[in-house]
């Protein structure tokens, strides 16, 4: 037994600490519901600003389930956030080009197109990501890196490097109306509630992502590539084509996300990927995802991007510039970060300071 396996560790109760991005959510929500009261305008705590928060966080989430399992499998995908607008960006031609007006026969057949094409660009993105990173057994973080620059001159060349916008007039009420946080009701898919319509996707998703996860072979499979690859294909594991699978799944959340980010600014513009899959990874670590693999939380990635977007919400509450809030959810990662290497084992030199 090694002299780090016998000393006790001090930060134990850190490391150990499942509830803690919960608890961090809270304490968060509670700190800028007091600095605004004191401080701000007041409507922190106002039913309008908790419905634009959680439609914000949706956006993140979304993506960001399929990066979970990503994460879990010991992998990274840079690409997710131009992959999202290049998706969103096809979506967007779609809807300009050859929709028809929703009132005209035959509509409904255009529309389903129009998903279907957005819907396979993302899992196409996913696909070739998987591919590659399976075949040729790169490291997904250069594989990723160089498709993320790849994916964003894709969408710059079909969107002619400007913004699409479609006519309203082809888009269905339930389009339009997917990220709506005012207060008609009729305007929600459960009125009564008043939660965004895009904010139940992200719950059901995430519910069919911790089934999987949780009860499936697939799911055990997914955990021990990530946690030893080396392993699990010495158990039998195809580790290659599960790979794969996954990238191509996360594809689809990708192409899920890509919907909600259309329906939110009812525009594609493939420079609005760079830096959100910063974002997306940041919310699976803030959960209490493991950059090492193995380990993840759907839950967790959920509130991660709670956490986020409850952050930007509470600086702009208070007039605070987006620079400084950048820096804010920097730090926190940072500290996510830390909190997991230490939960990991850090390096003997940590541990030599720690003691």
């Amino acid at each position: 037994m090694t002299e780090n396996q016998t000393r006790p560790n001090k930060f134990h109760w850190l490391t150990s600490f499942r509830h803690g991005p919960t608890l961090a959510l809270l304490a968060i929500i509670a700190l800028f519901a007091l600095l605004d009261w004191q401080f701000g305008s007041g409507r922190f705590f106002s039913p309008r600003n908790a419905r634009v928060i959680v439609n914000s966080a949706a956006l993140i989430a979304v993506p960001a389930l399929g990066m979970t399992m990503i994460i879990i499998a010991g992998g990274i995908d840079l690409s997710a956030g131009t992959a999202l607008t290049l998706s969103g960006t096809a979506l967007a031609i779609a809807f300009r080009d050859y929709t028809i007006p929703v009132d005209q026969a035959g509509a409904a057949t255009w529309i389903a197109a129009a998903l279907a094409l957005g819907l396979g660009v993302g899992i196409l993105c996913g696909l070739i990501n998987g591919l590659i990173i399976s075949l040729t057994e790169m490291v997904p973080f250069i594989v990723t890196l160089g498709t993320m620059t790849i994916f964003l001159g894709l969408g710059q060349v079909i969107a002619d490097e400007s913004t699409v916008y479609p006519e309203s007039g082809h888009l269905p009420d339930w389009l339009r109306y997917l990220c709506y946080t005012g207060s008609n009701s009729d305007h929600y898919w459960l009125g009564f509630l008043h939660i965004p319509s895009s904010a139940l996707i992200a719950i059901v998703l995430g519910l069919l992502v911790a089934a999987v996860m949780h009860f499936t072979v697939f799911g055990r499979n997914v955990v021990a590539i990530g946690s030893n690859a080396s392993t699990a294909r010495l158990c039998g594991i195809r580790v290659g084509w599960t790979t794969a699978l996954v990238y191509a799944l996360a594809g689809i959340f990708v192409a899920v996300g890509a919907l909600l980010y259309f329906a939110n600014v009812k525009n594609g513009n493939p420079s609005d990927g760079t830096g959100k899959e910063l974002e997306i990874i940041a919310a699976v670590v803030l959960g209490g995802g493991s950059l090492s693999g193995g380990r993840g939380s759907v839950l967790g990635t959920i509130i991660g991007a709670l956490i986020i977007k409850t952050i930007s919400s509470g600086c702009t509450m208070l007039s605070i510039p987006n620079t400084y809030t950048h820096i804010i959810i920097g730090v926190i990662i940072i500290i996510a970060v830390l909190i997991d290497g230490l939960r990991n084992g850090a390096p003997k030199w940590l541990f030599d300071r720690l003691r």
